[in-house]
């Protein structure tokens, strides 16, 4: 990859491991893909479920990885222990706000409500200019669909302004997804308050 370059990304995913092998997959390869591109994965700082097979995968590929993780979280079953450095921070809210600060993008892979919430918000805190980092999904085996769906609706029932869709990038390749990451330039959102977008 050229130009841009991403020293670190920030991976939502589900602390357990889904019904389906490509979860798991699409976890693994994109783990690898970070490696190659030498990026550094900032994720919630687990050893279960598909945070513990991205971790696993950049560690083996011989990746640097950074966990965060709330003190409650940080037990033996749970903190993934072989990291290349772990913070243990107070509050889920505090692991929200180290994972951003650590990152310069963020992508979300299948998970449950703590990985909805935390893609979601990433989303928001870019449309207030909380900051400027591109958001992706990988959208593994159309699992992301129904959400797509659902900022459609959004866009047509005019809560969410339709050039606010590329708040998001949504590919189902992990190499092709960080391309996209690379070379993707974010809408204007400084009025997003506003009726009209000049």
């Amino acid at each position: 990859m050229t130009g841009k370059h991403f020293n670190s990304v920030c991976v939502f995913c589900g602390s357990r491991l889904g019904n389906d092998a490509r979860y798991q997959a699409a976890a693994s390869d994109l783990g690898d893909e970070l490696v190659r591109c030498g990026m550094t994965l900032v994720y919630g700082g687990g050893q279960v479920g598909l945070m513990g097979v991205i971790a696993d995968a950049v560690l083996d590929a011989g990746g640097r990885v950074i966990g965060v993780i709330p003190e409650a979280l940080a037990t033996k079953e749970l903190l993934h222990p072989g990291t290349t450095e772990m913070h243990v921070v107070p509050s889920m809210h505090a692991r929200k706000a180290k994972m951003a600060e650590l990152s310069d993008a963020f992508l979300a892979l299948p998970g449950g409500f703590g990985t909805l919430e935390e893609l979601l918000e990433v989303i928001t805190w870019t449309q207030l200019g909380i900051h400027s980092k591109p958001t992706g999904v990988l959208n593994v085996a159309g699992f992301f669909d129904p959400l797509i769906q659902l900022i459609e609706r959004g866009v047509k029932y005019d809560f969410i302004k339709p050039n606010h869709r590329e708040l998001i990038v949504v590919h189902e390749e992990p190499a092709e997804l960080l391309l996209r990451l690379l070379r993707h330039r974010l809408p204007k959102t400084r009025r997003w308050m506003e009726a009209d977008e000049s």
